[in-house]
């Protein structure tokens, strides 16, 4: 599969850099997606595959990224991948992690310092890992001008006071401390629920089901709009079968509700739709058909030009 690129497009006066540091098999579709039915994936399969599906071993095809956008004289970073050498057991290519995010950000003309406003879309292990940086044995900011945007309902199940996602996992500790509970020390966090205006392009608005804190990112410039939508899907068949949830949506019912008002709306006001994890072109538009949901056109992503 296809590593480390970097890709850019313009929606209005904004512009978005997709930086993807690897894109993989990943888990089984039935792991993955407990009530997908194979029949979907196999009526699909020649656009799922490759970019998206390995049919001869049914297993999903993900991508790992993070998103850039520059625009009204602001540098916004939408989640910061697995981070580099973090201790996640039971966590597969995320324990240990040879992540290169900084420096491929950097090779794009984003250095650290430049970043104003860093997005968590919600706490897991893949979009947290970057927030820090380990300073002579302690985690401090990678972005140390930033304000980071954490949703506080993630923060409170994730955190100390709800035993860390309720001690379910020892990851999740091991998330907050390293990647999370530095930003609050270093008075660079900043807390949020229901809807936060962020600039005059970009809006956060929650979308829970996934997590608790689970939230989407709204772009608007001129007549362009996009939504990136963080983990509320994994994979077009997601759009093609709304009420297909990951094995890691902790309350199905309320991801599924999320995701139909999502697409709903990127269908309705031509929204391009940009998940956190798809592969291939990363983002497309959405149709309303027959009462659901089809794909459109994938988004014009071009090689990136440093400035």
């Amino acid at each position: 599969m296809t590593n480390e690129q970097v890709h850019s497009m313009h929606l209005g006066d904004v512009e978005i850099i997709r930086v993807v540091e690897w894109h993989e098999p990943f888990l089984s579709t039935t792991d993955m997606f407990p009530t997908s039915s194979n029949e979907l994936w196999e009526a699909h399969q020649d656009w799922l595959a490759p970019d998206h599906w390995q049919p001869e071993d049914d297993r999903t095809v993900i991508a790992l990224q993070s998103w850039v956008l520059r625009g009204s004289g602001q540098t916004v970073l939408i989640d910061t991948g697995a981070g580099r050498g973090r201790n996640r057991p039971d966590m597969g290519p995320f324990h240990q992690s040879e992540s290169r995010l900084l420096e491929l950000l950097t090779e794009a003309g984003v250095r650290p310092a430049d970043v104003d406003v860093v997005v968590n879309t919600h706490l897991h292990v893949d979009h947290v890992g970057w927030n820090t940086v380990d300073v002579n044995g302690e985690w401090a900011p990678s972005f140390p001008n930033a304000t980071y945007l954490i949703p506080a309902a993630d923060d409170f199940y994730y955190g100390p006071a709800n035993s860390y996602g309720n001690g379910q996992q020892v990851v999740d500790r091991l998330i907050y401390e390293d990647s999370i509970a530095p930003i609050h020390a270093a008075g660079q966090s900043l807390l949020w629920e229901g809807t936060h205006r962020v600039n005059d392009f970009l809006t956060l608005e929650s979308a829970p089901g996934h997590t608790p804190g689970s939230s989407v990112a709204r772009v608007a410039s001129g007549t362009d709009r996009a939504v990136f939508a963080g983990d509320l899907l994994h994979s077009p068949v997601q759009i093609l079968d709304p009420c297909c949830n990951t094995n890691a949506c902790l309350a199905p019912d309320q991801a599924e509700s999320s995701r139909r008002r999502v697409l709903t709306r990127a269908a309705e006001e031509n929204e391009l739709l940009v998940p956190a994890h798809f592969g291939g072109a990363g983002a497309l538009e959405v149709r309303r058909v027959n009462g659901g949901f089809s794909l459109g056109e994938w988004a014009p992503f071009s090689p990136h030009v440093k400035q």
